[in-house]
């Protein structure tokens, strides 16, 4: 009888630690962290009228598929890269909640904070949300001028919270808000400073940042996250408007999208400037953003660049699948 109760607490004891493995095995297991582009929410009407818009962001550590078969370790906002695309409207008041997750997938975290470069005050609420793990912290401004805005970590070593993946942006639409189109996408490029070990495991490398040399520069913070993973698709006859920014830290981008010339640009993320038009490549620092668009006539495959194009040897590259009928007056083979 003794013996059967021990075999049983045995038993007990066994299965609570498998299950135990099995949630850290679950916890630690790498996830796609790339967002798709196609993830951002509906245009606003922008009627004048001054809303009370909430934000909220988690601070979430965790190991992601850098790319195929190579995992890396994260620092993301609300789990994936880039962070949520937000909207709100021109006067509209924006209180933002910064939660820090109590522990990531490596079983320890730190402290993150969250800089709107749409918010007008110190830091752009830095100063109010630096948060340590498992806490909470909130900061309100109102939205004085319309544009395309990034949001980062700022929390020191700033350069590593945002090349790890802690990037975002917010659309402040104008009043009537912006002309309707076919299809919103939503680009940001950002670079990872990383040694690959001889057995292909990859780690941050403090030393590569300060020099800025990126082991990877990516779309949506993976190799293959805008063709592989997450594509656009569109049809001809459509109007695509494409939000790009650069989460950086370090390089600028000469964003381009070959076999196509952009209708409308707004520079440098203004909307309140006219509109360049006709443009072939876009110049987009650090922390900035632009707003291009543009109507497809030819169906096909056009491929997403940044025109340093020995980037897309470090996997800077996405596709935008066209379909539709061939438009052989406008672009066809032979004579």
């Amino acid at each position: 009888m003794k013996k059967h109760i021990y075999l049983n607490i045995i038993g007990v004891i066994s299965f609570f630690f498998l299950i135990n493995e099995c949630a850290v095995a679950e916890m630690t297991a790498p996830q796609n962290i790339s967002r798709d582009p196609t993830d951002l929410p509906k245009p606003l009407q922008c009627d004048g009228t001054p809303h009370h818009v909430r934000i909220d962001l988690e601070a979430v550590e965790l190991i992601g598929w850098l790319k195929k078969g190579t995992p890396y370790h994260y620092w993301t906002f609300n789990g994936k890269v880039p962070g949520p695309f937000f909207r709100a409207c021109v006067g509209d008041n924006i209180e933002v909640h910064l939660k820090n997750q109590s522990a990531s997938a490596m079983g320890h975290s730190m402290e993150h904070s969250v800089d709107f470069h749409a918010a007008t005050g110190p830091g752009g609420g830095s100063v109010y949300t630096s948060t340590s793990p498992g806490g909470e912290s909130s900061f309100t401004f109102k939205a004085l001028k319309p544009g395309l805005f990034v949001y980062h970590c700022a929390t020191p070593p700033v350069s590593q919270h945002i090349s790890n993946g802690m990037y975002g942006m917010i659309l402040i639409e104008p009043k009537g808000g912006l002309t309707p189109v076919d299809h919103e996408f939503y680009i940001m490029q950002g670079e990872i400073y990383a040694t690959t070990s001889a057995s292909g495991q990859v780690e941050f490398n403090y030393e590569k940042m300060l020099a800025e040399h990126p082991e990877f520069i990516v779309f949506n913070g993976k190799v293959g996250a805008l063709t592989e993973d997450h594509p656009l698709r569109a049809k001809t006859g459509e109007t695509v408007r494409l939000f790009f920014g650069v989460g950086g830290p370090n390089l600028i981008s000469s964003f381009h999208v070959i076999g196509e010339i952009f209708d409308r640009v707004y520079n440098l993320g203004s909307l309140t400037s006219p509109p360049l038009t006709d443009v072939q490549t876009v110049l987009v620092s650090p922390g900035g953003s632009s707003i291009v668009e543009f109507k497809i006539k030819v169906p096909g495959t056009y491929t997403i660049v940044d025109h340093a194009l020995s980037r897309m040897e470090k996997g800077l590259v996405g596709s935008l699948i066209v379909k539709g009928a061939e438009k052989p007056e406008i672009f066809r083979k032979g004579k």
